[in-house]
């Protein structure tokens, strides 16, 4: 299943035994991929950033299937200051907070190695140099299989592939940035901090270099796409947005599926990994039947062509 579960409100506002009960039928349906991170989910109150990654650490205990799973957490991001939740006072990418950070997710986890590791937002204060010796230490250490660069630049993620490669160090294979099937108006700006969307640019170099994978998330744009209570982002508003609309429900209406089944598909088909972040087994279904739809050229042409 070319699908990563996203696990935010895990052990949180969804408690252990539904988060258990999520990541069984998960796994059950052939999935691997979990997406984490050491500070999830910081931002809300009397959370410290703990409890996803301790979460799927105890199903991985109860389990005892550690081999099976397909474990990405990311650094960069958590708070230094206790209760900021904004990103203000973000650990960063200096390699001692790296090597501690690795530390503490392999502990909350309780795993001998991370199979990727994000960098989770860029900094700019620390060479790039400095924060790949340090991923590159920990691969070398077998604590990290591979190494991604989350919310970056096309430009910024070039630069950094050609200084591992420089040094011979582990190089980034993976981008993680926010994508779905509709366009932003040009020049948007996100009122996440710290979000940054997938761009032209970014496509264009991914599509050139195979060794890349693109790993994208609010791929649903929290419910969006089939529930009223959950208004389209005014970043998609614009002419384009109900053109798109339109082709997504006849697509989804010829194939007898959801709407959100079909954005995922569309990505799927693309060959990008949507991150699905669930709270409930019945959203998780949902999204699990997405990998039964299957988009031929005519409709992803049709799907593309609409803007």
């Amino acid at each position: 299943m070319n699908i990563a579960l996203g696990t935010i409100p895990f052990g949180t506002t969804v408690g252990m035994d539904d988060t258990f009960a999520i990541l069984d039928r998960f796994h059950e349906a052939g999935g691997t991929m979990l997406d984490t991170a050491d500070n999830y989910p910081f931002w809300v109150e009397g959370r410290s950033g703990d409890e996803s990654e301790l979460a799927i650490g105890a199903w991985l205990a109860a389990r005892g299937n550690r081999d099976e799973i397909f474990i990405s957490t990311k650094v960069g991001a958590r708070p230094t200051v206790p209760g900021d939740t904004t990103l203000d006072s973000a650990e960063g990418l200096s390699a001692p907070v790296i090597a501690k950070a690795a530390e503490d997710s392999l502990r909350r986890l309780g795993t001998d190695r991370i199979d990727l590791y994000w960098a989770h937002v860029e900094d700019r204060s620390v060479p790039l140099e400095e924060t790949l010796g340090a991923f590159d230490e920990l691969a070398r250490a077998g604590k990290v299989r591979g190494i991604g660069a989350s919310n970056v630049a096309a430009w910024r993620l070039e630069r950094a592939r050609n200084v591992s490669a420089a040094h011979g160090w582990i190089r980034y294979t993976y981008a993680q940035l926010r994508h779905t099937y509709l366009r932003p108006r040009p020049g948007t700006r996100l009122p996440e901090t710290g979000h940054r969307l997938v761009t032209d640019e970014t496509l264009d170099y991914l599509a050139a270099e195979p060794d890349l994978t693109l790993w994208a998330y609010n791929t649903l744009m929290f419910g969006a796409y089939t529930r009223p209570d959950r208004p389209i982002g005014e970043i998609y508003d614009h002419p384009g947005t109900t053109r798109r609309l339109a082709v997504l429900g006849e697509v989804a209406g010829e194939l007898g599926a959801t709407p959100n089944q079909v954005v995922l598909a569309w990505l799927m088909a693309g060959g990008i990994v949507p991150i699905v972040g669930v709270s409930t087994l019945a959203q998780l279904e949902e999204a699990i039947g997405a990998t039964e739809v299957t988009l031929d050229d005519e409709l992803r042409a049709r799907m593309d062509a609409a803007c």
